[in-house]
């Protein structure tokens, strides 16, 4: 990004986008769809893909189980849907049962739409039951991957993922302003009947210019120039060792919070990209965010919508990694016993290293 910008009417970014349009569509893993960007946030994304595929009055299951999915229920009554909403506290996750149950009991349900990880609460979807159920139906299974996509699987082509989105500053490691949408042959055939109003968001517009390596209209070209060299990282350790990072660190995290007394707020269903955590009786969770940025510059998030002051979430994306976890753990063990929590030091800590010593560290030793 600190590189010089280039014109993106210009034979350097003509050179340049088809290269990171071809790696993204590899680091998605698919081979069947097409993978196109928006300049955008991750919401963006969302809304081409309730605007490209739908015409008004159209039927579509939501899953909500949280913040994110209440924004699938926005959408889709912006543009006018017939939404059928399965909603799930905070903290649960949408079964496939209930999508089963609601796509027979509404046959002429179009899409469902859904979280992979729902980020607000750390929970996460069944989304390869999800997409099995709604490809048998013959409705579209529309993802959002934003923190799905680097911090578990999602085979795309082998489970039916006709759309799936993601995000610049989550798991590809850039800051955001960039999302990612893959579309597959199914959903470009319901593209063809479509009526909902676009123009900004033409997909069908964006996958004609970017043939001829261009966007539609004027990208991020810094940000374009950081997804190529994010691209390069991600495909040199591979997007299986992304996600299976993801996946320890989330584990350790959950291991290290109940040593420590705490409650996981999403104990059946966790997501992988971030843990949510309970505060401590009594304390709202604010003030450990606080603790966390005023003592030690290390930043968390408190919870959204009513979780605010209720819990905590530690992400798992990225580059992140064990160096960093033996940290926070440290530090999280240090804010609650300056909050008067009775801790014994090491204990989360300790829970962590187990986890990098059973799995990290265990595969260095492994004879060649």
């Amino acid at each position: 990004m600190m590189a010089s910008d280039i014109h993106h009417r210009t034979q350097d970014f003509i050179k340049l986008y088809p290269v990171v349009l071809r790696d993204l569509k590899e680091v998605y893993g698919t081979q069947a769809s097409d993978v196109l960007i928006t300049v955008s946030s991750g919401t963006g994304a969302l809304e081409a893909a309730t605007s490209n595929f739908f015409s008004k009055g159209d039927k579509v299951v939501v899953c909500c189980a949280g913040k994110f999915g209440e924004r699938w229920v926005e959408l889709a009554s912006a543009y006018g849907l017939n939404a059928v909403v399965l909603k799930a506290e905070y903290g649960d996750a949408v079964s496939p049962g209930r999508v089963e149950t609601a796509l027979k009991e509404n046959p002429d349900a179009r899409g469902v739409m859904f979280q992979a990880s729902e980020t607000s609460t750390g929970a996460a979807h069944d989304v390869k039951a999800i997409a099995e159920i709604t490809r048998e139906a013959g409705a579209l299974c529309i993802v959002d991957a934003i923190t799905g996509l680097g911090t578990m699987p999602l085979d795309i082509d082998g489970w039916g993922l006709d759309i799936v989105v993601g995000g610049s500053q989550k798991a590809f490691m850039i800051p955001p302003g960039l999302a990612f949408i893959s579309v597959s042959p199914k959903a470009w055939e319901m593209n063809q009947t479509a009526n909902l109003p676009r123009l900004y968001f033409d997909l069908k517009r964006e996958k004609k210019m970017a043939a001829k390596g261009e966007s539609s209209w004027t990208p991020n070209t810094s940000l374009i120039l950081a997804l190529a060299e994010a691209l390069k990282y991600i495909k040199e350790i591979g997007m299986d060792k992304l996600v299976e990072n993801a996946q320890l660190l989330a584990r350790a995290t959950r291991l290290a919070a109940l040593e420590l007394g705490l409650e996981l707020f999403a104990p059946n269903s966790p997501s992988a990209s971030v843990t949510a955590i309970r505060a401590p009786k009594g304390m709202d969770s604010g003030e450990i965010v606080k603790g966390f940025r005023n003592q030690f510059g290390s930043v968390i998030a408190n919870g959204q919508g009513t979780m605010k002051g209720q819990i905590f979430r530690i992400a798992h994306l990225g580059y992140f990694d064990f160096a960093d976890l033996f940290a926070m753990v440290a530090e999280l063990e240090l804010i609650l016993h300056t909050k008067g929590l009775p801790v014994k030091f090491g204990r989360g800590v300790a829970a962590v290293q187990n986890v990098y010593a059973e799995s990290a560290l265990a595969k260095e030793t492994v004879p060649a």
